[in-house]
């Protein structure tokens, strides 16, 4: 381990730290997709009834589950929210160790095997030690890789069943050396909308083209013409993204053909609803008149998916106030630059006040390491130990024992 740490739950844990690494390679091994994560939740089950939790609860949001555990006192009535997400991706890894993914075409390549090794650590410690005065809720979700799994717990009465006043969330960071923390207290992430494009023109013979309506052109021009949005109608000083990232038009094999409908598919990135609405608007009235102009028609279809995910302010504070206790305030980044990723903790944000918080597991010089979604990556077991210390210590700390 090439860091440390004077808290005392940083100290407890680390003494399981085989077994917390053992479970999160074991997790690695056996990649499950959003909604589907039935072993996945099997393990985290074993793994609670052997930390000795209070409560275990299944099925909820579909394979979610939460595990409820008592302080040594609940005269304060608190409750407080940890949560992990658990499911892989739909991708196939090209590593070679000894726990690399069993399943062809499946691959946690996100690192949410090591946020459920490290939530799974956390309850062990708490249920262990019980330090604190009131109710930890620890929330294993489902489907967060576009599945919105959060909003599908939500739905099932998360929130009813454990009212929480605030719920903490955390994500490893590859971009940032083991032993650090960062995150804002403002946006964290953005929200991430998926638009397609359907253009309608007149197809024909590639030698007449003086005969049809040219889709494929007409998605060339608005291709240009949506990069404008950004540049031109969204202020300078807010962030926003519009990228088109695919398109289908013709038959590849049809080299004289010109179709007669062309479809562009991408996404838009943005921290604001102002700046959501403003590109959405935008988008239909430019596409509508590009098409319009070339004698075609556009219909822009526009699905708002994940909302960006905003700390609120006064639980941000406490929050890196808990990670400079864990490992110092030159360590712990409190104006971490918000990413254009989007992150589905962003519905319990909406509901509760919370934060969503970056540990850093990658090189010594935050450099070099394998980025999210890499089909190389792996989770930095080093760090499962601080992890699981700093969900611990957000409960602890928000949920004080009286002197």
């Amino acid at each position: 381990m090439k860091y440390t740490s004077n808290s005392r739950a940083f100290a407890h844990i680390a003494a399981f730290h085989p077994e917390l690494t053992a479970l999160r390679r074991d997790l690695h091994a056996h990649p499950e997709l959003g909604f589907e994560e039935v072993y996945t939740a099997h393990r985290v089950e074993q793994a609670l009834k052997v930390c000795g939790v209070d409560a275990i609860h299944t099925g909820i949001g579909k394979t979610g589950l939460v595990a409820t555990i008592q302080g040594r006192r609940n005269s304060s009535g608190k409750m407080i929210g940890l949560r992990a997400d658990m499911d892989a991706l739909p991708m196939t890894e090209h590593n070679d160790f000894a726990w690399k993914s069993g399943k062809p075409g499946l691959m946690h390549g996100c690192g949410h095997d090591g946020h459920t090794a490290m939530l799974v650590g956390a309850a062990r410690y708490l249920a262990e030690t019980r330090n604190f005065d009131g109710t930890a809720v620890l929330i294993f979700q489902p489907g967060e890789e576009g599945y919105a799994g959060a909003q599908a717990m939500i739905d099932d009465g998360l929130f009813e069943r454990f009212p929480v006043q605030s719920v903490f969330g955390m994500h490893n960071w590859p971009a940032m050396r083991p032993g650090t923390i960062g995150l804002n207290a403002g946006p964290m992430m953005a929200a991430a909308d998926r638009i397609k494009i359907e253009i309608t023109g007149k197809g024909g013979h590639g030698a007449h083209p003086y005969q049809t309506v040219d889709p494929v052109l007409v998605a060339g021009h608005i291709i240009t013409a949506v990069q404008s949005i950004v540049s031109r109608n969204v202020k300078p000083v807010d962030s926003a993204v519009i990228s088109l990232c695919a398109m289908q038009a013709g038959d590849l094999n049809a080299m004289s053909v010109v179709p007669g409908s062309a479809t562009l598919v991408g996404t838009v990135r943005t921290f604001k609803t102002e700046v959501q609405a403003l590109i959405e608007r935008r988008l239909n009235e430019l596409c509508s008149a590009v098409a319009q102009a070339f004698g075609a028609t556009a219909k822009v279809t526009y699905e708002r998916m994940y909302p960006a995910t905003i700390n609120t302010a006064p639980e941000a504070r406490f929050a890196g106030d808990v990670a400079t206790s864990l490992v110092g305030a030159a360590n712990v980044v409190r104006d971490l630059e918000p990413s254009m990723g989007a992150e589905d903790f962003s519905f319990m944000l909406l509901v509760k006040p919370g934060a969503y918080l970056r540990l850093g597991q990658g090189a010594e010089n935050g450099l070099g390491s394998c980025h999210l979604h890499n089909n190389r990556y792996d989770f930095n077991d080093d760090v499962l130990p601080l992890g699981a210390a700093l969900h611990a210590s957000l409960a602890e700390q928000a949920m004080p024992l009286s002197v």
